[in-house]
């Protein structure tokens, strides 16, 4: 079953790149008490993550905090150790990443695609939601190959 609007996120580990390397991080921990917008992309480095999903989120952050968010944050299936290094290439320090390793994320929240085809296994699909204190406030989940409601700008238009 996909997660709803109303739907408190699934409890499970992901994992945060640190300097003092990778350290797990418990979602029902982590999104209590603030606002997050999240977004979830197929892979790092892949194309649309690369070109316009992660680009929006680092330009209009300062946008989203003034409409109330606390947090960014950006999560896709791979390890830490690759989150990290997209961040730092493409990414701003006004993102933070989680890494949804083995995709029990992704699974738990019911939005995960095969995309074998491409040579790249089971990943997450693409979306964005709002989070406020572990409860989803706003859902968009992307069509397979579209880039439209996950952006930064429609979370934008719905804050």
């Amino acid at each position: 079953m996909t997660i709803a609007v109303g739907d408190k996120l699934p409890d499970v580990t992901l994992i945060k790149a640190t300097p003092e390397g990778p350290q797990p991080v418990k979602t029902s921990e982590y999104f209590a008490g603030k606002r997050v917008a999240l977004f979830s992309v197929p892979g790092a480095f892949t194309p649309t993550c690369s070109a316009k999903h992660l680009p929006g989120f680092v330009e209009k952050a300062a946008e989203l905090k003034a409409k109330g968010v606390d947090e960014i944050v950006g999560t896709a299936v791979n390890d830490a150790f690759v989150m990290n290094a997209w961040n730092k290439a493409a990414g701003s320090d006004d993102i933070t990443m989680l890494a949804d390793g083995n995709g029990e994320f992704a699974e738990a929240l019911g939005l995960t695609m095969d995309a074998s085809g491409y040579g790249m296994g089971k990943r997450g699909q693409r979306f964005s939601m709002v989070v406020n204190d572990g409860v989803v406030e706003q859902l968009n989940v992307e069509a397979p190959g579209d880039f439209k409601v996950s952006s930064a700008e429609y979370m934008l238009s719905q804050l």
